[in-house]
């Protein structure tokens, strides 16, 4: 981009160009569509609200089970039936187990599965292990009972037994045990920090939905039936129930809310494959030294504590991004309406005309200037675009009409005469009455309908100031005032010049281009035209006739 270019560009405006329809229909659906647009915006922040910064929590939880039960001729405390898990954010209690006890390495039958029976010692390779099996076989074939026999195998004896958990659970009593959830929470983006516990706890409370909803201690009994799950049930496999910790925070000063939620949901499949179990084991030495062990497969419920939340505050900057954002909705409107326009166009097959000329003026067609040209005839209002190439003389050339621009009589650098504006109007009335049959040239032209115009060999040449058969426009006053006034054009040339030599011996080719520009801006309104509008031949050559070449080589169509 040039030094002029940046100069336009800082110096310049561009703005779009509306059309204005007068149309009550139209106008009422503009203005329902605005509204509907407007309140939908409105409605999009105040639902989803746009109107708020938002910060995700980060958490810490701890917790702390209490509860004692007696099973199986034992007490079982916190210690025995709380196993600390790997998982982070979860607590783990017993409700039912298998206990294998006094095992110790040596040969025994192994438990009586599917590969596990045999008959013989063929049946059992030595040194063979099964997925399923306890130990290595070591080849033989022994009786496990008085009915059955299985592969002997090297392993903990007696091995642990594939049966079913006990029903009813061995500690279904742990429904009524309590855990403590301490959760604390942070929002980074506002340094904000709170936590679940009341400043003012009563340590004897317990969660309640309706009556207590922000008490941490919680029944595990009354975690399941939130979950929708039977306790006793569930206590004989086990299963895995999310503890879920909502923080949907308010942090504006004004509207200050932010307390926790809680919720519960069972995680593991009741369909396929239910529950939850692991196997621990309890070393112990003999006198003789030998190892034993006491094997636990446990059955329980796992409590996966999940804290999620989002922390909320006004902000007016997110606000205005988010309403500017939006305001393209509004160009939705004209869409419609365009589309409204469109249908009813169609609806009634095209014949519309209204939409004729609401299309006629919505549209400029840019065609490119070397294929086409501009020509204006004195009988007729409007200007003429014909398209190249030619195939006849351009005089009897079809051509499509070009609203034509009102007519302002100027000079070519903007300079204006000092007639009043009613003498123009009265020249533009004088040309545009009927003009009387003018007498013809022995030489005239085919093409010609004025009697004027000069021998032409080119087709874009042979063109007559005239449609029909009438005086010729180089007659008028009009012509001569305007066009071939030799104060006129003096005048517009010392406007641009004041120091201009009005004697010098170029003056003529000054004064001819001058006219030439004259004419078209007299005849097609612009001089945006100037470069494709064609002076009919009568008034090119009574121009030159007027302002001679002091070679007379004329180079035709195009100006010298």
């Amino acid at each position: 981009m040039g030094a002029c270019g940046w100069r336009e560009c800082l110096t310049e405006y561009d703005s779009p160009k509306y059309i204005r329809i007068q149309s009550a229909t139209y106008g009422s659906l503009k203005c329902f569509l605005y509204i509907t647009v407007a309140l939908s915006i409105c409605c999009i922040v105040i639902i989803y609200r746009l109107y708020e910064v938002t910060d995700e929590v980060n958490s810490s939880v701890r917790t702390s089970v209490k509860g004692v039960a007696y099973a199986n001729t034992r007490i079982w405390d916190t210690a025995e039936y709380t196993i600390p898990m790997q998982a982070m954010n979860s607590f783990f209690v017993i409700t039912n187990m298998i206990m294998t006890e006094n095992q110790v390495q040596q040969e025994c039958p192994e438990y009586p599965f599917a590969k596990a029976i045999c008959s013989s010692d063929k049946s059992c390779e030595k040194g063979s292990v099964d997925i399923h099996s306890n130990g290595i076989q070591t080849g033989r074939c022994v009786n496990y009972n008085a009915t059955v026999k299985t592969c002997e195998v090297t392993a903990w004896c007696p091995v642990e037994s594939m049966g079913n958990p006990p029903e009813p659970a061995v500690l279904r009593s742990s429904e009524d045990f309590t855990v403590l959830i301490k959760n604390n929470i942070l929002f980074p983006k506002f340094n904000y920090t709170v936590r679940n516990m009341p400043p003012n706890l009563n340590t004897s409370c317990t969660y309640n939905k309706k009556t207590n909803p922000l008490c941490p201690i919680f029944h595990l009994g009354d975690i399941l039936h939130e979950a929708k799950e039977n306790f006793s049930e569930m206590a004989v496999k086990g299963g895995i129930i999310a503890f879920e910790i909502n923080w949907d925070c308010n942090l504006d000063s004004w509207f200050y809310d932010c307390s926790p939620k809680y919720g519960f949901r069972r995680l593991d499949d009741k369909k396929i494959k239910p529950g939850f179990h692991f196997r621990y084991a309890r070393y112990y030495k003999r006198s003789n030294g030998e190892e034993q062990r006491t094997l636990f497969k446990v059955y329980g419920i796992r409590f996966d504590v999940l804290v999620f939340g989002t922390g909320r505050k006004f902000d007016g900057i997110e606000l205005l991004k988010n309403i500017g954002s939006m305001i393209s909705y509004f160009g939705l409107v004209a869409s419609a309406i365009e589309i409204a326009i469109c249908v009813h166009n169609c609806s009634i097959c095209g014949q519309s005309p209204f939409y004729k000329i609401y299309n006629r003026k919505k549209y400029d067609t840019v065609l490119n200037p070397r294929q086409v040209m501009y020509v204006s005839y004195v009988d007729e209002p409007h200007i003429t675009l014909i398209k190249k190439p030619l195939e006849t003389s351009l005089q009897h050339t079809q051509g499509s009409s070009v609203e034509s621009h009102p007519v302002k009589f100027c000079d070519a650098d903007s300079y204006c005469t000092s007639e009043p504006d009613m003498n123009h109007d009265n020249e533009e009335h004088e040309l545009r009455q009927p003009l009387g049959q003018g007498a013809s040239s022995p030489g005239c032209q085919k093409w010609c309908c004025c009697g004027k115009c000069q021998p032409a060999q080119k087709y874009h040449e042979q063109l007559c100031c005239r449609r029909k058969k009438g005086q010729c426009i180089t007659t008028s006053e009009g012509f001569q005032q305007l066009v071939l006034s030799s104060h006129t054009l003096k005048k517009a040339l010392l406007y641009k010049d004041p120091f201009l030599d009005l004697t010098s011996g170029d003056i003529n080719n000054q004064l001819r281009h001058l006219a030439y520009k004259q004419y078209i801006h007299w005849r097609f309104g612009s001089f945006d035209l100037e470069d494709r509008a064609v002076i009919p031949s009568c008034c090119r050559w009574k121009i030159r006739d007027t302002y001679p070449k002091a070679d007379s080589n004329y180079t035709g169509f195009e100006m010298e």
